[in-house]
């Protein structure tokens, strides 16, 4: 029987080694498959480093932001474990101080939500900027993914505040190239029926408004992670 020759190697071993190269890469390809699956297995962690508005200021513990928002992305097809790390009263500069251990284990995406107290003392808007700058410069270089949730200042605080105060989000979020969810309380203040007693803070109705509104925000910085 004539025996082909393929570049002076016989077709019959040439075949052999192409079938056990293309089973090589299936091997892999399974092994990858499998790796990547039993990762995605385990839930994903976002830390919110916050202030009383993720603390859940006068609500039940399952009605502050942290939990709500869990919940929203359980419906939505994310499995996702959502740690409160938020501190009444607390400013920028507080959520700085304790950024190393509010992060714990590197969680695949922490939310910022501070300034709302930087605008309410009238914090100088530099200061403020600098301090969430340190905090996104340091979640870049631990590889943490950040989501920034933006806050408008009040408007007893002047035009001139107002103006300097409301472009410290998006110049941050630009700068350090991460997403940004416009205003945190969207939707929710100025509205009543959605806030407590103190015209701040929102009830649990407020706070599911404000979890659903930023819902699309955390699954797109996932990214990857995510498996619907």
């Amino acid at each position: 029987m004539q025996t082909i020759k393929v570049r002076g190697v016989s077709g019959l071993l040439a075949y052999r080694v192409l079938a056990r190269t293309v089973n090589t890469a299936l091997l892999i390809l399974v092994l990858l498959m499998a790796a990547a699956t039993a990762a995605r297995a385990e839930p994903v962690t976002i830390v919110v480093l916050g202030d009383s508005l993720t603390a859940g200021y006068g609500l039940d513990a399952d009605d502050a932001f942290p939990a709500r928002l869990q919940v929203a992305l359980a419906a939505d097809g994310v499995d996702a474990v959502v740690i409160n790390a938020g501190v009444s009263g607390d400013t920028s500069a507080g959520g700085l101080s304790r950024l190393v251990w509010s992060m714990g284990d590197a969680p695949d995406l922490a939310i910022i939500e501070l300034g709302a107290n930087d605008a309410l003392r009238g914090l100088a808007p530099d200061a403020t900027y600098e301090n969430l700058s340190a905090i996104l410069q340091w979640l870049d270089d631990q590889r943490i993914p950040g989501l920034l949730a933006g806050m408008l200042a009040p408007p007893n605080m002047g035009e001139d505040y107002g103006r300097a105060f409301n472009a410290i989000f998006p110049a941050l979020a630009a700068n350090h190239g991460v997403p940004l969810y416009p205003f945190f309380l969207a939707g929710v203040i100025g509205e009543p029926r959605l806030l407590q007693d103190d015209g701040m803070h929102p009830t649990p109705e407020g706070v599911e408004l404000i979890a659903a509104g930023i819902l699309p925000f955390v699954v797109q910085a996932l990214g990857a992670v995510v498996v619907n």
